[in-house]
């Protein structure tokens, strides 16, 4: 009987995760890099809240008009304030977004091209009681919180206290690693030994498949 190749079999579905300023967004490009297809939820919840967007209209019916810029958009830095303060308002901000980005994702995962292994790019993956059925493996990207608060900082302008309250509203760092198949250790590595770490666990998962 022939052996089956990575092209007959259907593709991987890896679920990839991890707390803001993690890396995860650059862990993600690596592995487009290496044969992947990428489904990133964040930049499909940005195009669905975009003027025109699919979200727009429910989201300016649910919050009013102060919910939506002046160019038409989601005022995200409203809505994230608004989430922060509010469980409730981001319970409901959740029910609208989430089933939308849902069928895009399906939707996207359809049409990627061929490719070993669909790596679904999701930054609430543990908090999400649905994610975890669609996927076959959780990888994590990890690193310290302190780490993380530097790099956000470093790249978004946030303030320190800022940070610290979008982290409070994402799982735990040890809540992450439990769910997690694999974790990425991104605390102290350069690009060089990062790359390295994801070409090594992408080979060994492929390998695992023939």
């Amino acid at each position: 009987m022939a052996r089956l190749g990575l092209t007959d079999v259907a593709p991987l579905r890896i679920g990839l995760t991890g707390g803001i300023g993690s890396g995860k967004s650059t862990v993600a490009t690596l592995l487009a890099s290496l044969g992947a297809a990428i489904v990133d939820t964040d930049r499909i919840a940005r195009e669905l809240t975009l003027p025109g967007g699919a979200g727009i209209a429910p989201l300016q019916a649910a919050f009013g008009d102060a919910a939506i810029a002046a160019d038409g958009s989601l005022d995200r830095a409203r809505m994230r304030e608004l989430a922060f303060a509010d469980a409730t308002a981001k319970e409901r901000l959740e029910a609208i977004l989430h089933p939308l980005i849902g069928m895009e994702v399906e939707r996207e995962a359809m049409l990627a091209n061929p490719a070993p292994a669909i790596v679904f790019d999701v930054p609430l993956l543990v908090e999400s009681r649905r994610w975890r059925s669609r996927v076959g493996r959780v990888w994590v990207v990890d690193c310290t919180e302190q780490r993380q608060i530097e790099r956000v900082v470093a790249r978004s302008g946030w303030r320190e206290d800022q940070v610290r309250a979008a982290l409070a509203q994402q799982a735990s760092r040890a809540a992450r690693r439990a769910s997690a198949d694999a974790v990425i250790d991104n605390d102290h590595l350069s690009l060089a030994e990062l790359a390295s770490e994801v070409r090594e666990l992408w080979e060994a998962t492929l390998l695992s498949r023939r």
